[in-house]
């Protein structure tokens, strides 16, 4: 881990430290509404504020419609999972719940059918991944280079596939590497920098940013998020993961417990019309302590593997996991502690997905 990389980790641990009794986590108090955050502009913020941005969609290939599936997400679960360190999944087992996850989502025969259903071999594709708790709880490479390899199976040139992760150190956690990688497949990390697109003004933030050229440059996105509590916002998963992992500013994301800045940044074009699957690692669960792996007491297996082509709906599920580890545990609830996770909810006000518990179906399955 470089300096850089260090600065990072202390500036996170800073955000995260309690800074009164209210709950609050800001710098600033959060302008609630769209009026409010529009009254504390200047005038050329506010005319800007009114004007729509450039368009940065993506478009899937012609005649290709990606599959999917909202308010539906299958969850597959396999006993022992874990290798002997119970820090990584089995690599066989991986694969097996993966491909089992995606055969029931799509109801394809095998992977690499069912994984052509997201993506196009004329598709370029960023593979977002998570490795801010280090190795001890990362998207492991057990998990995502199956995705990778059938995605090449399918007939995607590995050279149009880029991994991405914040941090060098981060990614070095997942523990993929040039070398395990297949030959062609491109490594990337962007260190909060690294964006083409002009800046733009998130709407009810106040706050402007720019989301990283992986991002902007791919037609395609694979997010492979994890299950955790985060001591600022509550949850973190699959939302999270896209937003706060590919902007150039994320900590200014961060004031009243990140809600409903998250939403707002997954609800801009850059993002949502590229993600095409969430992927949770369940193969743990931080109940508390998180983002980083302060509170390893509180880290549990939970062997398991959740898909969705609905963030909203994967998130709602992964609150709901952690809420009955914290149970188990005997901590309070997150919104207890003053920490819900309102931004999932405000995600599927946007449009974004799911978040109705009764209108999310949820398949488990085990293998």
């Amino acid at each position: 881990m470089n300096d850089e990389e260090r600065q990072q980790i202390a500036r996170i641990e800073q955000e995260l430290a309690p800074r009164d009794g209210s709950g609050s986590v800001g710098r600033r108090a959060f302008l609630g509404t769209a009026a409010a955050v529009a009254a504390s502009l200047t005038p050329a913020l506010a005319r800007a504020a009114k004007e729509p941005p450039k368009s940065l969609a993506a478009s899937p290939p012609a005649g290709f419609s990606p599959f999917n599936a909202p308010g539906k997400v299958v969850k597959v679960t396999k006993a022992d999972s874990l290798q002997a360190n119970k820090l990584y999944p089995k690599p066989e087992a991986a694969k097996e719940m993966l491909t089992k996850a995606l055969t029931e989502l799509t109801g394809k025969p095998d992977l690499v059918t069912a994984v052509q259903q997201f993506v196009h071999k004329d598709d370029v594709v960023v593979v977002k991944v998570n490795g801010i708790a280090q190795s001890q709880m990362a998207t492991g490479k057990e998990l995502v280079l199956p995705f990778v390899e059938a995605m090449i199976e399918g007939g995607i040139d590995p050279e149009k596939i880029t991994l991405l992760e914040q941090y060098a150190g981060f990614f070095n956690a997942t523990r993929i590497t040039a070398q395990n990688a297949p030959k062609g497949v491109k490594i990337a990390t962007h260190a909060n920098g690294n964006a083409t697109m002009d800046d733009r003004l998130i709407p009810g933030t106040g706050t402007r940013t720019k989301f990283v050229r992986w991002l902007t440059e791919a037609t395609a996105a694979i997010n492979f998020a994890l299950i955790k509590d985060h001591s600022i916002c509550g949850y973190t998963g699959a939302l999270k993961n896209m937003t706060h992992g590919c902007t150039i500013n994320p900590h200014d994301f961060h004031v009243h417990h990140a809600s409903p800045q998250i939403a707002l940044l997954y609800a801009q074009d850059v993002v949502k019309s590229r993600v095409r699957l969430c992927i949770a690692d369940g193969f743990k669960v931080m109940a508390d302590g998180g983002p980083l792996y302060k509170r390893p007491e509180f880290v549990k297996p939970h062997d398991a593997v959740y898909v969705s082509t609905d963030p909203v709906a994967i998130d709602t599920i992964g609150w709901e996991v952690v809420e009955k580890y914290r149970a188990d545990f005997k901590l309070k609830t997150l919104t207890e502690v003053g920490r819900e996770p309102a931004y999932i909810k405000a995600a599927a006000d946007l449009g974004l997905g799911i978040h109705e518990r009764a209108k999310i179906h949820l398949k488990e399955v085990t293998v």
